[in-house]
């Protein structure tokens, strides 16, 4: 590879293909009445000379782990990505190109992880890849750290970002920046496409900051390009950051939106509107392309993607033999690194989770769990957004994850929430590592969209959440979760579990670190609470099936009393009080709405008797949703305003969740 200040041999042909990815990406957008033209050609050429001289990939295996990730955090600019994945060779054809935005095309309006052969993540809401990028970074730093050997490397990579002004904008990414110069993340590399619009207008209208002042102050290295079509100076500031050995890198590159278009270029209308068909026609001729064919691309594009394409392939060919070497000499290390990059756990991986007796918080059974796990599975790694004392989420038997020493499994992640969530999926979608992080449940609002994104991607992160209901006390509402626990239900392809003691907590961590579908969220107590009689109650198993029958009535019941988390001991006091009184009661415990929607018909109805009208939810959290499993004749003892600052116990007694209360509730419900 060239180093940095000697130039390549740019020719015609060069020039060609970076309007070819112009042509392409206008033709498709214009073709779909809908999409974002303008930074597709703004960014073309730095697109261009990134993925033929720079990138290390394979088209032919877009999973090789040791290739170069490449993010394009604006993915409203995505058919710049898909025109150069369709170019390099990747398993995307014109016609894919053709059906830009369409039910059921390739090449759906932003990057989707998992659709589309090549794309690394799934982005959109900006700033999101950026921070992704972020945790890809420090996932090969870990890795390196951990599995390379002075004779044998086998984690050499680099993660690239593509970001623009929306990007640096949210807040997301100076959360993610600010950590990344702290790490020293030198592997990543992030090309600013500066091109001073967003939809609104010129950015002069909201954003006036000074970024490179603002990136060298987050100890970044910093270049600025002042010609966006400039091949030279692009080339040369990208090897510049490849041999950055100390911080991560920026490039700002001055470009120009809709460059090319003689009526739109540097205007905001081209930012999320197609050019228009005569448009289109006099942008292909002021560059020189042929005009009359829409998607043409010249066999000669081809040919020189396919030359370039060839290197990927020799690369990854290379560091197959170098794995055979490697797994010779280290083989233990060897079956540790294919075990992580598969996500395969060892038999025996849950044999140490401890037994629990007494009275014990859930966030500290979570704790001891967790480190037991992580003796076990070494890929097991994450931290807390400056939370660990309070979320119990130190790995006791390691070092902090800090610049230059990167084999540490403790993430500090300080108190960036936004970007905590969107690392750990940058890290899950890296592969090799198993994700977790922690906060307060309140503050899980914090990174809600990086959740989202997670569960779209259905990655498997686990969300540490302590302090899950109004029982955290003097620190008052502000810090009480109401609306939490259902907010997060309320998305798609996330798994709540809200464990009733520690036996369940450890179940919990079972059910999480199996699960390879989508994240899991475990939703723990601040306050202690009494471990369950199983001998009485039942195994803890049930938990797996997301509710189960906790006691039960001689025979058939007259009442169902339903509750998670802290609030099952609450019903069971109330189900004994009941019993007293002469009423047949059934005490169901529901850790977890969605596994218990995986379960049959059969099972549901079994543990939740349709001809069994009455039934009480006890859950302390907003009741929105408890009306599916207790039925227009039942009732929901739940919250509907915020908390209050005073002790714990008191504030859940006055709230109503006591046993005096559920057992009026259900006396009149039996009326």
């Amino acid at each position: 590879m060239n180093k940095a200040g000697m130039l390549e041999n740019w020719s015609e042909a060069d020039e060609l293909c970076v309007n070819t990815i112009r042509a392409l990406s206008m033709d498709a957008i214009q073709k779909a009445n809908s999409g974002h033209p303008g930074a597709p050609m703004g960014l073309a050429a730095a697109g261009y000379v990134l993925w033929t001289r720079i990138l290390k990939h394979n088209p032919d295996n877009p999973d090789w782990l040791d290739r170069d990730r490449f993010v394009l955090s604006g993915g409203h600019a995505s058919m710049l990505l898909y025109s150069l994945l369709y170019l390099s060779g990747y398993d995307l054809s014109l016609d894919d190109i053709k059906n830009f935005r369409q039910w059921g095309s390739k090449t759906p309006g932003h990057p989707e992880f998992g659709h589309t052969p090549g794309v690394e993540t799934t982005t959109g809401p900006l700033g999101q890849g950026f921070a992704n990028a972020v945790g890809m970074a420090m996932a090969e730093r870990h890795l390196a750290a951990t599995y390379n050997r002075t004779d044998c490397e086998i984690v050499d990579h680099h993660t690239f970002v593509m970001c623009g002004d929306g990007d640096m904008m949210e807040g997301i990414t100076s959360e993610a920046a600010s950590l990344a110069g702290h790490l020293g993340l030198s592997r990543l590399i992030c090309i600013y496409d500066d091109n001073k619009i967003s939809i609104e207008g010129g950015t002069d209208i909201s954003f006036t900051e000074d970024v490179a002042q603002r990136f060298k102050a987050y100890n970044w290295h910093v270049q600025q390009v002042d010609d966006g079509n400039d091949l030279d100076a692009i080339y040369n500031a990208i090897i510049a950051a490849n041999e950055e050995t100390d911080k991560p890198s920026l490039i700002m590159l001055r470009t120009h939106i809709a460059f090319g278009s003689p009526n739109k270029q540097d205007s905001a209308d081209a930012h999320g509107s197609p050019l228009g068909e005569e448009e289109v026609r006099l942008a292909k001729q002021r560059l020189g392309f042929p005009e009359a064919d829409t998607f043409y691309v010249p066999e000669q594009v081809l040919d020189i993607f396919k030359k370039y394409a060839v290197r990927g392939k020799e690369a990854e060919s290379k560091w197959r033999e170098r794995f055979e070497i490697y797994r010779d000499k280290y083989p233990d290390l060897a079956e540790r690194w294919t075990d992580a990059a598969s996500g395969t756990l060892k038999d025996g991986w849950d044999a140490e989770l401890p037994d629990f007796e007494g009275s014990i918080a859930t966030r500290a059974a979570s704790g001891k769990a967790l480190n037991a796990i992580a003796e076990k599975v070494s890929s097991l790694i994450g931290g807390s957004a400056d939370l660990a004392p309070s979320n119990k989420t130190i790995i006791e038997s390691s070092h902090d994850f800090q610049k230059n020493m990167y084999d540490g499994r403790n993430i500090r992640f300080g108190v960036r929430e936004h970007a905590m969530g969107a690392i750990l999926s940058g890290m899950a979608i890296h592969k090799g590592l198993r994700p977790y992080g922690g906060t307060f449940l309140v503050f899980a609002d914090y990174m809600r969209p990086s959740i989202r994104l997670a569960c779209m991607m259905r990655l498997p992160v686990i969300y540490i959440f302590t302090h899950d209901s109004i029982a955290v006390g003097e620190d008052g509402p502000t810090h009480q979760p109401v609306e939490h626990i259902a907010g997060l239900r309320a998305i798609p392809g996330l798994t709540l579990i809200r464990p009733a003691d520690a036996v369940e907590t450890a179940q919990a961590w079972r059910i999480a670190m199996k699960s390879a579908d989508g994240p899991v969220a475990l939703i723990l107590s601040r306050q202690k609470l009494p471990v369950l009689d199983r001998a009485k109650y039942g195994s803890a198993e049930g938990l797996a099936n997301g509710a189960y029958i906790l006691s039960d009535s001689d025979g058939r019941p007259d009442i169902i009393l339903i509750a998670s988390g802290s609030e099952v001991h609450i019903a069971l006091q109330a189900a004994n009080s009941l019993v007293v009184k002469g009423v047949q009661v059934r005490v169901v415990n529901m850790p977890s709405w969605e596994l218990f929607e995986k379960k049959s018909q059969e099972y549901k109805n079994k543990v939740l008797l349709p001809d069994v009208k009455k039934r009480i939810a006890v859950e302390a959290g907003i009741p929105m949703g408890w009306e599916q499993y207790v039925g227009n004749r039942g009732a929901i003892i739940g919250i509907t305003g915020f908390g209050v600052s005073a002790p714990g116990e008191l504030v859940m007694e006055r709230f109503g969740f006591t046993t005096k209360n559920i057992v009026e509730k259900a006396m009149d419900l039996l009326k």
